[in-house]
């Protein structure tokens, strides 16, 4: 029997990351200049009493940096013992307009460029960086003999604040949190039965290779630097498709990393795989009743490789076998293929046409999902397409389908 994932997911996101894949950042990386996105305080069609609005998964805290000057030519290093990741931001950036500035994890082989123009136009932030501790260095365009310009000029950077992964200990805290909620009212991402059905993508390489390959597309966002959701890339072109709920603008776009082959290098869990990523760009389109949000990212040709999702454009069909490829709560990529709650042991369509934020948008099953879920592909297993944009929970969990989202998208695809 397998290893459930999510105990597994956790454990090989705080083992360590392996592999290779630089991405050299661009102008637009990120500017988490906002507070979280929200949905609109709709009136939700099904009667789940007690179920919250759902929103983007609290992932990491904010950190304030004191006396985090760095001089041209010199370099610093940012730790958080436990943080799976760590990004800058700046508050002063006295440079040359050739001066770089590069971070790095501290072993280099994840390492971003940029130029003053680059940052000013990211709001200041850098993209961050795998694990505990980000190195910073300022690197000099031009000769200045002894330093003495750059001390005359005080030129260099101010690093004022980070926002980081949450430790181990934040990790337990925020479960067992998580736990006493669910005890006292359903949410909006919900696991049904007594164990949790959700298993590392790893497990799929050789049971179901389809399975498997239909979670390459599939992408954990870092919004602002602290929340979590799921994207997945929709059809040949540069678009990614998630939840309303996740973010809504252009500029919330902007401030959010999208990270693709973030998995387990094995089924057992251990180490992950480098994760590659890259920002979200421009919102094509958003709509708060089907819950959608389309847009498309910076560096295109750094994801091309990871394949995409068709959509399925048709009615579900109640027993219809699904599976979902998630990151819920920010974890490695799982995916969910069995539910215990069927008869057959399978996930599977439970009403094909459900209220959602209106009546008969959504499609309801009893798959697992938790919170950072929001977004995720639901695929038929007849066809291997996407056939609802997961978005609900509280058992049954349900997606919007996405013959309803298609007939909004199709000048767009």
């Amino acid at each position: 029997m397998r290893r459930r994932s999510l105990l597994v997911a956790g454990v090989c996101a705080l083992l360590g990351i392996t592999g290779a894949g630089v991405a050299m950042a661009s102008s637009d990386s990120a500017q988490p200049a906002r507070g979280p996105a929200s949905a609109p305080k709709l009136r939700l069609f099904h009667d789940v009493s007690g179920l919250e609005e759902p929103g983007a998964q609290p992932a990491g805290v904010l950190e304030s940096v004191t006396g985090g000057s760095i001089e041209r030519a010199a370099s610093r290093t940012f730790s958080y013992a436990g943080a799976d990741y760590v990004k800058v931001h700046f508050s002063r950036l006295a440079l040359d307009d050739a001066d770089k500035v590069v971070v790095s994890d501290v072993s280099k082989s994840e390492h971003y460029e940029y130029t003053r123009k680059d940052l000013e136009n990211s709001d200041n932030w850098t993209m961050s960086v795998s694990g505990d501790r980000a190195v910073v260095q300022v690197v000099k365009a031009r000769d200045d003999v002894f330093g003495i310009r750059s001390k005359l000029a005080s030129m260099g950077v101010t690093v004022d604040k980070v926002a980081r992964g949450q430790t181990a200990t934040e990790r337990a805290k925020a479960d067992t949190d998580r736990k006493a909620q669910l005890a006292a009212a359903p949410h909006e991402e919900s696991i049904c039965g007594r164990t949790n059905e959700t298993e590392n993508a790893a497990c799929y390489k050789s049971s179901d290779p389809v399975a498997y390959a239909n979670s390459k597309p599939v992408a954990r966002l870092l919004i602002n630097g602290v929340e979590l959701c799921t994207a997945w890339r929709v059809g040949s072109q540069n678009r990614m498709l998630t939840n309303h709920h996740c973010f809504t603008t252009t500029r919330e776009a902007k401030s959010t990393e999208v990270w693709f082959n973030y998995e387990c290098a094995s089924c057992n869990g251990g180490s992950t795989l480098r994760p590659t990523k890259v920002m979200g760009d421009q919102v094509l389109a958003t709509d708060d009743i089907l819950d959608y949000t389309l847009f498309s990212v910076k560096n295109f040709a750094q994801i091309q490789s990871f394949g995409f999702l068709e959509i399925d454009d048709r009615a579900p069909v109640r027993g219809e076998e699904l599976y979902i490829p998630q990151h819920p709560r920010g974890a490695p990529t799982v995916i969910t293929t069995e539910d215990s709650t069927e008869r057959s042991g399978n996930c599977a369509v439970s009403e094909p046409s459900y209220d959602g934020y209106a009546a008969n948008t959504d499609m309801s099953y009893y798959c697992d999902t938790d919170g950072g879920s929001s977004g995720s592909p639901v695929i038929s297993r007849r066809t291997n397409k996407v056939i609802a944009l997961h978005h609900f929970g509280g058992c049954p969990n349900s997606g919007v389908r996405i013959d309803r989202i298609a007939d909004q998208l199709r000048n767009l695809m």
